[in-house]
């Protein structure tokens, strides 16, 4: 094989983006005796064509530093205070394509990690938290040819039903293993992003109390549904939200199979009428899909570049 020199090979930059990730961000709100406080995890990137120039001959007239991305992140949760991941995503994304005339737009990202007052002597203390641990918030504002999505989410949301879930009817061959069962244990974890509809955004949410509320649904549907596959739990949690709140436009899962075994102990003279399971890790069924609301405009542009949900 005879190596082309670098200089005869035609080449040219791809899609690209740039940033600081995975800013840790504490808000400590000292208004009085009783303290609140906001956990974060935060990335911003910009994109725009201007910035060619840094990759291609390496001219950094255009760059906006990774590290002023960060200091305005931290500065900003001071100036404005952050309310919700989504409203403080959306006042970053407009700073840094106002701000900068060549910044075209770019993605922010942001989990949310949520503490709950420690009880002292039966009350609530003012200034004492313990991380809870009932999944992960997520949120992410996309700008990209003028336009500005936002998302919200959650991941890491671990559910199992003990029953209430079967498999069966899926085709058999020689290489099929798995026998039927209408008795399961069904286990998850859930991550899922939804996208809102721009006029909604428009008008104002109250992203808090929307994403406690699409919560709610998301584990009350699990419990409920009868199901006969993950993809139809999975269905049927999207629609719910959905019908919950008028302001969804979509909400996309993924839905890895925890699965759990039961445990052969009849070589040791002992009956497991479905009571003793292993659980095992890997390999595991991913079952992931989106539930679109009917009529609302396709919008790609939203989702590119949010990282893989596994």
């Amino acid at each position: 094989m005879t190596d082309v020199p670098a200089a005869e090979v035609s080449v040219h930059l791809g899609p690209n983006k740039y940033g600081k990730a995975e800013n840790r961000l504490v808000r400590i709100t000292r208004d009085g005796a009783r303290h609140e406080i906001e956990d974060l995890n935060v990335t911003s990137q910009l994109r725009g064509a201007a910035l060619a120039g840094s990759f291609l001959t390496g001219d950094n007239s255009r760059i906006v530093a990774t590290d002023t991305q960060k200091n305005t992140i931290f500065a900003f949760a001071k100036k404005h205070g952050i309310g919700s991941p989504e409203r403080f995503l959306q006042i970053l994304a407009e700073h840094f394509t106002t701000e900068f005339s060549w910044i075209e737009g770019g993605l922010w990202q942001a989990e949310q990690y949520t503490w709950e007052r420690i009880v002292a002597g039966g009350a609530e203390h003012d200034h004492s938290f313990v991380r809870t641990g009932q999944g992960t918030r997520l949120a992410a504002v996309q700008v990209i040819d003028g336009a500005t999505h936002v998302m919200g989410g959650v991941k890491d949301l671990t559910v199992l039903k003990s029953t209430g879930s079967e498999f069966w009817g899926y085709p058999k061959t020689e290489y099929t293993t798995l026998p039927e069962t209408t008795d399961r244990i069904m286990a998850t974890s859930v991550t899922a992003r939804w996208r809102y509809l721009p006029d909604a955004v428009a008008a104002g949410i109250d992203y808090n109390a929307l994403h406690n509320e699409v919560v709610a649904v998301l584990l009350e549907q699990f419990a409920v549904v009868h199901s006969l596959a993950l993809q139809q739990t999975l269905f049927e949690m999207g629609r719910a939200a959905i019908a919950a709140r008028p302001e969804l436009a979509e909400i996309r899962f993924a839905m890895p199979n925890k699965h759990h075994f039961v445990y052969d102990i009849a070589r040791f003279g002992l009956d497991n009428a479905n009571e003793v399971f292993i659980a095992d890790d890997r390999p595991y069924g991913l079952i992931e899909g989106t539930v679109v609301r009917d009529g609302v405009a396709d919008a790609p542009d939203a989702w590119r570049d949010v990282p893989s949900f596994i």
